[in-house]
């Protein structure tokens, strides 16, 4: 990664669908505490990425990276795969 790519924000995630060409969708979690209740709920984040080899499969562990708007929904870009599914 250069130092643009470094200073932007990135997400790790699961992949939930990889029927796009050269795109996939991910899913980030994140858990967020209740205001009033205190009780740690789980909430979702769901983003678009730009996959230029074709190389994810659904259920992969992958690390994505904000970039420049790259269609309409698509902002982020694949950077490596963490993990890959059984």
């Amino acid at each position: 990664m250069n130092e643009q790519e470094a200073s932007n924000r990135t997400l790790t995630g699961v992949v939930v669908s990889s029927a796009m060409d050269k795109s996939i969708t991910v899913v980030a979690e994140r858990r967020v505490k209740h205001p009033v209740y205190g009780k740690f709920m789980r909430r979702s984040t769901k983003v678009y990425a730009h996959d230029e080899a074709n190389e994810c499969n659904k259920g992969d562990t992958v690390m994505v990276v904000q970039c420049r708007p790259l269609s309409k929904n698509k902002t982020w870009r694949l950077v490596k795969i963490l993990e890959r599914a059984n």
